[in-house]
């Protein structure tokens, strides 16, 4: 009767909305995790950017200075409402969509062939980007609010919470600056979630068949965490150039009038960051980065697999 009931429950089809409220709140509990260590990747990829003063002289530094100054909860989690919004925005189109996409391509699979590898990074990259666009306002207001406790005191935002923040960029700087950098945040988007999805499922797939005896269970914890570092070191490699520029063109302050602006786009941000301070800049918090990405991916991927294999019977990815 239980292999009755899995196959009444595989037969369970979830619609798109499904699938992005999971993803966003899988999204969710890993952000809760994970948020501190996104605050300090920021600070540090930020740090003596634009000629200031480098303040930090590493990960452990950055951590015991900004718990001095502002407490753990100011300190540590400002912004975590964006955060959370991020999650409802970007976090819910990207593993809803990618799992809505690979359940529609494996239905029309014969039996046991896979979804090749190349399709898996098509459709990541399909909703890495969706996402990114839906994700950009949420994602400036993270990197504003993170920020903002490291600016003096003169030049302080004091944004109140998420919303707050959003509604000011727009009213002061003009809408479109909620998509300011969008081009870095879009294409790091695409290359993140093509490598972490496609990753993710193609690991799981060939682990299982190179070491059945070490990953028994094709849904099992020990697989799909193993899968998740994996995938995190793939897509970190691929993605952190693109989110030292992106962290420096969104935190680049407004030019006053008949001032030129820092940077005058992505590839001058590129060219100014390594010729100032060298080619490995563009890997620089890499290993906040990866500390971040690494337990993110690991608890977002980990609990949509479970909810979905808890409603459908059979896992999202």
């Amino acid at each position: 009767s239980s292999q009755r009931n899995l196959d009444t429950m595989s037969d369970v089809k979830l619609g798109l909305g499904t699938r992005m409220v999971l993803g966003a709140t899988g999204g969710m509990g890993a952000a809760i995790f994970c948020h501190p260590l996104d605050v300090v990747r920021v600070q540090l990829q930020i740090d003596g950017g634009s000629s200031g003063a480098k303040q930090y002289k590493g990960t452990g530094d950055a951590v015991v200075q900004i718990i001095k100054r502002n407490g753990i909860l100011r300190g540590l989690y400002p912004g975590i409402d964006a955060a959370f919004l991020r999650q409802w925005t970007y976090g819910s189109c990207r593993l809803g969509i990618y799992a809505f996409l690979l359940d529609k391509v494996n239905s029309t699979q014969a039996k046991g062939v896979a979804v090749p590898f190349s399709t898996k990074l098509m459709m990541g990259s399909v909703a890495g980007a969706i996402g990114s666009f839906v994700g950009t306002p949420s994602e400036i207001a993270l990197v504003r609010m993170g920020a903002d406790s490291k600016l003096p005191e003169a030049e302080k935002r004091n944004y109140k919470h998420v919303v707050d923040c959003v509604m000011r960029i727009a009213k002061e700087e003009g809408v479109a600056k909620l998509w300011n950098g969008a081009t870095p945040t879009i294409i790091r988007a695409t290359l993140l979630s093509a490598s972490v999805l496609a990753c993710y499922s193609e690991t799981k797939i060939e682990l299982n068949k190179a070491l059945p005896t070490v990953f028994k269970d094709k849904e099992g914890i020990p697989l799909m965490f193993t899968s998740t570092m994996v995938a995190s070191l793939v897509a970190n490699i691929v993605s952190n150039p693109f989110d030292v520029v992106k962290s420096r063109i969104q935190n680049m302050p407004t030019p006053k009038p008949g001032q030129l602006p820092i940077y005058k786009g992505m590839g001058d941000c590129f060219v100014q960051s390594v010729k100032g301070e060298g080619p490995l800049v563009l890997y620089r918090g890499f290993t906040p980065a990866f500390v971040k990405l690494a337990p993110y991916t690991c608890i977002s991927l980990i609990l949509v697999d479970k909810m979905t294999k808890m409603i459908t019977g059979k896992s999202a990815m």
